[in-house]
């Protein structure tokens, strides 16, 4: 029972901890501002149907990039949205 309890507790930590190593969206303002420094940019391929799925997609391509932040610059909504950032450490 002290084991179920254990890694339902480590399942819970995990869950929350993985979501905050997600690249957050800044504006190019705070890009700016923070003196970031622009890596690369990425693109969905277009397979979301939401704007909200497209941010969810450019965040986890901004991590796999190495990036800490993104600053979307341009979105596509027709029928299946595109998105592409720029990616900032």
């Amino acid at each position: 029972m002290k084991a179920l309890k254990t890694l339902a507790v480590a399942l819970i930590v995990g869950t929350f901890s993985l979501s905050a190593l997600a690249a957050t969206e800044i504006t190019r303002e705070q890009a700016k501002e923070n003196k970031y420094q622009l890596i690369g940019e990425v693109s969905t391929s277009g397979e979301a149907k939401t704007s909200d799925t497209a941010i969810k997609q450019l965040s986890k391509l901004a991590d796999e990039k190495g990036g800490t932040y993104f600053v979307v610059i341009a979105m596509n909504e027709k029928g299946k949205v595109f998105a592409s950032a720029e990616v900032y450490k």
